[in-house]
């Protein structure tokens, strides 16, 4: 397996977190008792998010596209590192 493109991979990351974010922000509104309070719970980790406000899911996505991107820009870098030539 060759080396991976850190930019890419950091980009598909971000991409594939955004996605899952989206989906997991609109699954909330489907939830009642304890299990949306779990989901409120987890979702108020993230610096800024506001449900139902525009602005806070806006401050939920740019968070999770930083830290999926770092996370993905590591794990390229590490496998690159990694590779014996």
């Amino acid at each position: 397996m060759g080396s991976l493109s850190i930019g890419k991979y950091a980009g598909l990351c971000v991409l594939g977190g955004e996605v899952a974010y989206l989906i997991c922000d609109a699954y909330g509104w489907f939830l009642t008792g304890s299990a949306l309070e779990l989901h409120s719970a987890l979702f108020a980790l993230l610096p800024g998010y506001g449900a139902g406000n525009a602005v806070g899911v806006l401050a939920g996505a740019v968070s999770i596209a930083l830290w999926s991107g770092l996370g993905g820009a590591y794990v390229a870098w590490v496998h690159n590192v990694s590779i014996k030539k």
